[in-house]
């Protein structure tokens, strides 16, 4: 090892303290976690504006493109490859495994569950530790998977599995035809630009170590071919290419996966573990509450390398940390932290608000007050020409709304995700006399009995007590 990494990188964007204190943070952990050398970036909006690195580093250049390995932030990658595949209609998430990829030897599992870690397969590959031997001790999934590859039932709990990834990748080169790496390369790599993203090193890159835990040496730790369990680890990557990827994990790139489609990958797909209530997984991406945000992204760990990558949609703020040591340095809670330290001292600056050009009368007649039985709910016509329905008294059941070509509207989030909401004509020939929201029935005034309410209206009306 021989250039050292002293100062951090200077950008204008960020306010000297902010710039500051992310170093500091960055700094306490190279030191206090004893790692050869540690590299972090922020992003903010699509550019990185911040950067640094402590300790040595081997080779001159900018931090941000030295190499590391990333473990598995891989499963992430994988995960885009086959949302890719469903997009492109070649198969469906809740379809078994077996449709696609026959004898695995799995059953039923379905691919959403292999997504998600709910599969009920095991954690690891059998003995030898797979990540520290050459892919060859498992040429076929038979010798991925071992005699009992399945520990749990299907979907009934959340248990991560390596061996899961791999098949996820096996079903890649099933459906495409070719090897998971120059599906990667052509549908996902090279349309982002991550040039550095690669399947091995590739110079300038870090050397990976243990460090003692009791004294100041260290031993270079074995690099090798995962085989057919690089899709659950094999990639090497930087903070640059780390950061651009975290970007597409917020908007989407149509070149790659929508918006829309990535947006899948975030939303919690099982419930978190016995004791884990602060984190869940979903979709290739695991899901974590720090700090009162609420943040995505994946940590990756291989000998001789830890990483870690967090965004927030809300603040539209991502942070990667990368280390070469086996263990001592939590890059997850680091990246977390920077992030958080940005988001604290920083806050986004909100767009413009700015009124419709033009907005048809029927629209407007959708928006106001309706009633759920006699709770008060508040329709309004965002910027985007979607719905909100929210509840007049702030809590309880919120769902955005997108229109469809039929009139009807599709919730976006929340309780009424996926579900439909109908506007239904008047008996007195209003456009609008109620609305249908999943068989509940929304009214202007609490309970009107001009509207067919499941149940009816006492045609006594309201009254007082006796």
């Amino acid at each position: 090892m021989t250039a050292s990494f002293t100062e951090p990188a200077a950008h204008e964007e960020l306010l000297p303290g902010t710039a500051r204190a992310l170093y500091h943070r960055t700094a306490v952990a190279q030191a206090q976690g004893r790692t050869p050398s540690l590299v972090a970036a922020v992003v903010r909006g699509d550019e990185v504006v911040w950067s640094a690195a402590r300790g040595e580093s081997p080779a001159a250049g900018p931090a941000v493109d030295l190499q590391y390995r990333v473990g598995s932030i891989t499963k992430t990658f994988t995960a885009v490859l086959v949302l890719r595949l469903r997009d492109d209609g070649l198969l469906g998430l809740d379809d078994p495994l077996e449709r696609h990829l026959p004898g695995t030897g799995v059953g039923g599992v379905t691919i959403a569950q292999l997504l998600s870690h709910s599969a009920g397969l095991a954690a690891e590959s059998p003995a030898p530790w797979w990540e520290r031997t050459p892919g060859e001790l498992r040429p076929t999934l038979r010798e991925v998977l071992g005699e009992q590859p399945r520990l749990h039932p299907a979907g009934r709990l959340h248990h991560y599995s390596n061996p899961g990834y791999t098949l996820l990748g096996s079903l890649v080169e099933q459906v495409r035809g070719r090897p998971w790496a120059e599906v990667l390369r052509a549908e996902v790599l090279d349309p982002l630009g991550l040039t550095r993203t690669t399947t091995d090193p590739e110079e300038p890159h870090a050397t990976g170590w243990a460090v003692h835990p009791w004294a100041d040496v260290l031993l270079p730790e074995p690099t090798e071919d995962l085989g057919l369990m690089a899709p659950a680890g094999q990639l090497w990557s930087t903070a640059a290419d780390l950061a651009r990827f975290a970007v597409f994990l917020k908007a989407g790139d149509d070149r790659v996966l929508s918006a829309e489609s990535v947006a899948e990958l975030r939303v919690p797909a099982v419930p978190p573990g016995e004791g884990a209530w602060g984190s869940g997984y979903g979709l290739g991406l695991q899901l974590l509450e720090h700090g009162g945000r609420r943040l995505v992204g994946h940590s990756g760990s291989l000998p001789g390398f830890l990483a870690a990558m967090w965004l927030s949609t809300e603040d539209d703020l991502a942070a990667v940390a990368l280390a070469n040591t086996t263990s001592g340095v939590a890059v997850g809670t680091l990246a977390a932290d920077l992030l958080k330290i940005v988001a604290d001292r920083e806050p986004r600056i909100p767009d413009p608000w700015r009124p419709l050009t033009e907005v048809e009368p029927a629209l407007l007649e959708l928006t106001g007050t309706w009633y759920w039985g006699p709770t008060p709910y508040t329709l309004r016509l965002r910027t985007d020409r979607g719905l909100e329905l929210r509840p007049s008294g702030g809590a309880g059941r919120a769902s955005r709304f997108r229109a469809e070509s039929d009139g009807t509207w599709t919730g976006l989030d929340g309780y009424y995700l996926g579900e439909t909401l109908r506007p239904v004509p008047g008996t007195d020939g209003a456009a609008v006399g109620h609305l249908d929201l999943g068989s509940f029935v929304f009214t202007r005034q609490p309970y009107d009995p001009s509207v067919p309410v499941p149940g009816g209206v006492d045609p006594g009306g309201w009254r007082p007590t006796d």
